[in-house]
């Protein structure tokens, strides 16, 4: 197996829902027009509580300072796991779960956080640019390791990296075991090619910018805000994108131009977290990919700035129930 460090530097930030109309000129920019920018990683999640914003040094540029953004402090380079010379195929999309063993508990066990970004096309796995040389000595046991640069790809070995083999802190720690939330929403994880992009821009434009949340706009029973969650994902990302929306704000989109894999499967979500995770708890990940490693059941991975969300097909939504709640009650070992 090969891992890539892609040749991307990225900025993991948020913006406030209050906030979004100082930003919206420089997302259509880098969202509709990219002749006009030279981001080539982009991501944006919108979550009941703001807006996620991924992407790399010159998408960042388009993003001026202000009380709204939120910036976290350090630069995350974006990893990727490829099989047989193909970044895992679509049409089986078993997600974090393929790398749960062999990438994210490695990396929990070294005390390295990490930033998950599933896509249609792929999983992308986010490192501190300073937690690279314990990310390649605790992998290259198990994977070949490429950096890309300029297109090419140069394999690297943990001597290579400057600061040399350093392991991250104490022994193994038992990591909190986060409260989690499952909405009622079904989800479909999508694609689109981008040459159809400007067909549906005035729809994106009206889910990701003008759809606020019914409590917002209307006196909606409570309960409704409480079983749904307001949850919009789209990444472009080396001229590929990726959707991740539920199945209200798919009606809205011309369903002849996206496209999901052949089963057309839907997906339930498990949102991790009672307060906002922050960036420096590890084990965050291990905690939901490790079971539903040990029970083979896919799931695409989203974090955001305050909380992490899990995808599973909704056919396994009541085991997966059962396993967390199963988690809960054991006692931590100490």
């Amino acid at each position: 197996m090969d891992l890539h460090i892609l040749d991307h530097r990225l900025r993991v930030t948020s913006i406030s829902k209050s906030g979004l109309v100082n930003f919206t000129h420089p997302l259509i920019k880098l969202i509709f027009l990219r002749n006009r920018t030279r981001c080539k990683f982009f991501s944006l999640t919108e979550t009941p509580e703001n807006y996620t914003v991924v992407l790399d040094e010159e998408g960042f540029k388009e993003l001026q300072p202000s009380e709204h953004l939120q910036v976290e402090s350090s630069m995350w380079l974006p990893l990727n796991v490829v099989s047989n010379g193909n970044a895992s195929s679509s049409s089986q999309a078993v997600g974090v779960t393929k790398i749960a063993k062999s990438v994210i508990a490695p990396l929990a066990q070294q005390h390295v956080s990490v930033f998950m970004l599933s896509t249609y096309q792929t999983d992308f796995i986010l490192v501190r640019e300073k937690d690279l040389s314990v990310v390649i000595s605790t992998l290259e046991e198990e994977f070949n390791i490429y950096k890309e640069e300029g297109g090419e790809s140069v394999p690297v070995h943990s001597q290579d990296v400057s600061n040399g083999l350093q392991k991250n802190g104490k022994d193994a720690i038992h990591p909190t075991v986060h409260p989690v939330l499952i909405p009622l929403n079904q989800f479909c994880v999508m694609s689109l090619d981008p040459d159809t992009l400007p067909s549906i821009a005035t729809t994106l434009i009206d889910v990701l910018f003008y759809s606020s949340s019914p409590k917002e706009d209307s006196q909606s029973s409570p309960s409704q805000d409480l079983d749904c969650i307001k949850f919009f994902s789209f990444s472009l990302i080396d001229g590929y994108i990726s959707l991740v929306m539920d199945t209200e704000a798919q009606r809205q989109f011309p369903a002849d131009l996206l496209f999901t894999s052949s089963s057309g499967e839907l997906w339930r979500m498990v949102r991790i977290g009672g307060q906002p995770l922050g960036f420096d708890e590890c084990g965050i990940v291990a905690q939901i990919s490790q079971p539903l490693a040990d029970s083979d059941i896919s799931a695409y991975y989203i974090s955001t700035f305050s909380f992490d969300h899990a995808l599973v097909p909704e056919e396994d939504i009541v085991s997966v129930m059962d396993m967390l709640q199963h988690q809960r009650k054991e006692p931590a070992s100490s």
